[in-house]
């Protein structure tokens, strides 16, 4: 059965792969190097500032401060500016549920329904059907910015990077081999992680000491702690009787502070209302679940980099007593910044659109995963707000330590691409040969360049009072 989305009628494997061998005479595998700013490209600055026009006005200083922080920062926080670069890249015509903004802080470790820590691609905000060589040309850049960062050299960041698509590419040529229903059931438990970064670091014959078991043990470790009741310690307060969300503005700030009494209590209503509205976008046995807890606190909360400004709550819910709670985190969603360049959204709700993607491209995504309409006509969709999480700082790995994490990124958005796309006509495609490797290492070493380009626009825009930014946030 095809997997191309869209498709109409299915067709066999021996056809895909034949689509992929014509999407590479259509288009070498060479050609995905050749790329410049063109004269016209849209002005980096303007996109932002585009973007910020449907933002909580008062937060976005904190996200350009954010973004200048340093140059892998700004590359986080413009996916819209790299999915506007990409648009003008030679593609393939093969379509995958694309995530959009594959960057290597968008993977990380989470607990699956077992509570098991498992690895995967963990932000979904710009998922969107669309080409699949734009999230292996993001990643691959993020790669390289990030390797320029930690002082690598252009030759160590064209390595690093062409091993983050070397991986991708052999993980996808595998992936075309195996059992359909086998991969569908694929994920990556924290102890396998262990050996796939043993089989790169032996295969690209570098050493990545970050990465090394008992380094790792330490990060599973630490991500198992990042739970409910960890959350409780950290984000909330009691008088002893009455549990409730601690104020540190402007990070975290509750309802009740925001607005007048008045106000306050109409923006709780419409929240509570979100929360009826979501509970109906899940399945009957965890509608049942979330039914057994009662919301008694929520607050406004600043997350991420690109998506500072957005609206984003928090809500404490609390079960059988003051230690049984969970935390929830409402976030809105608008359009994908790939849509300004593709075919739009099938859903009528950007929250749907954001949650269908991630139960698509993840194995075991979160059982809370749900999405709502606002009272304010914003979309939103709900997940849970600590989860386990943990991930690897790329800005602490060495050379080759930066090319064996994007490795283990491009294995895992090979996967997610297996499940979400045509894995047979991306392999078909991609081949045997190191052509595509050296062409997107190429590609991503240039767009490093214009990253640092990007970033300093933004400061320079920022000094001559163009933009206000809020550092140290």
């Amino acid at each position: 059965m095809e997997k191309i989305l869209g498709s109409p009628q299915p067709v066999g494997a021996q056809a895909r792969k034949e689509a992929g061998r014509a999407a590479r005479r259509r288009l070498p595998r060479s050609l995905h190097a050749g790329w410049e700013p063109p004269p016209d490209r849209p002005d980096p600055i303007e996109i932002l500032q585009a973007q910020a026009a449907t933002r909580v006005p008062d937060l976005v200083p904190i996200r350009y401060g954010r973004m200048l922080s340093s140059p892998f920062a700004f590359f986080r926080g413009g996916p819209a500016i790299m999915a506007s670069d990409l648009a003008g890249t030679p593609t393939t015509g093969i379509t995958v549920q694309a995530c959009g903004d594959a960057h290597l802080l968008n993977f990380g470790l989470f607990g699956s329904p077992e509570r098991h820590l498992v690895f995967s691609v963990n932000d979904f905000d710009e998922t969107l059907a669309g080409p699949w060589e734009w999230d292996v040309k993001r990643l691959a850049a993020s790669v390289a910015v990030a390797a320029r960062q930690n002082g690598c050299s252009r030759l160590h960041q064209l390595e690093a990077a062409r091993t983050t698509v070397r991986a991708y590419r052999e993980a996808m040529l595998s992936f075309a081999a195996m059992p359909t229903l086998d991969l569908w059931c694929l994920h990556l438990p924290a102890d396998q992680l262990l050996e796939i970064a043993n089989q790169l670091e032996a295969e690209v014959g570098v050493k990545a000491p970050k990465l090394a078991p008992h380094r790792l043990e330490r990060i599973f470790a630490k991500a198992r702690t990042r739970d409910d009741l960890a959350a409780l310690a950290k984000l909330t307060e009691t008088d002893g009787r009455t549990l409730r969300l601690a104020s540190r503005p402007p990070l975290l700030v509750p309802v009740r502070e925001l607005w007048t009494a008045d106000d306050a209590e109409q923006v709780a209503e419409g929240i509570h209302l979100a929360l009826t509205s979501y509970r109906a976008s899940l399945r009957d046995d965890r509608r049942a679940l979330v039914e057994q807890y009662e919301v008694v606190d929520m607050a406004r909360k600043v997350v991420g980099v690109g998506s500072v400004g957005t609206r984003c709550y928090v809500a404490l819910l609390q079960g059988k007593g003051h230690d049984d709670v969970l935390f929830l985190q409402i976030k809105q969603a608008e359009a994908s910044v790939l849509e300004p360049h593709l075919q739009p959204s099938g859903y009528g709700n950007h929250g749907e659109r954001v949650v269908t993607g991630q139960r698509l491209l993840q194995t075991v995504p979160d059982i809370f995963l749900g999405w709502s309409k606002g009272p304010d006509g914003d979309d939103y969709y709900v997940r849970q707000l600590w989860d386990m999480k943990g991930g690897i700082d790329p800005a602490k790995l060495t050379p080759g330590g930066v090319g064996v994490y994007g490795g283990l990124c491009g294995w895992t958005l090979a996967r997610a691409h297996g499940r979400g796309g045509d894995e047979v006509a991306i392999a078909a495609y991609l081949g045997s040969s190191e052509a595509f490797d050296d062409a997107v290492a190429t590609f991503a070493v240039t767009y490093a360049d214009v990253n640092d380009h990007d970033h300093r626009l933004l400061a320079a825009a920022v000094e001559a009072g163009k933009l206000k930014a809020v550092n140290d946030l």
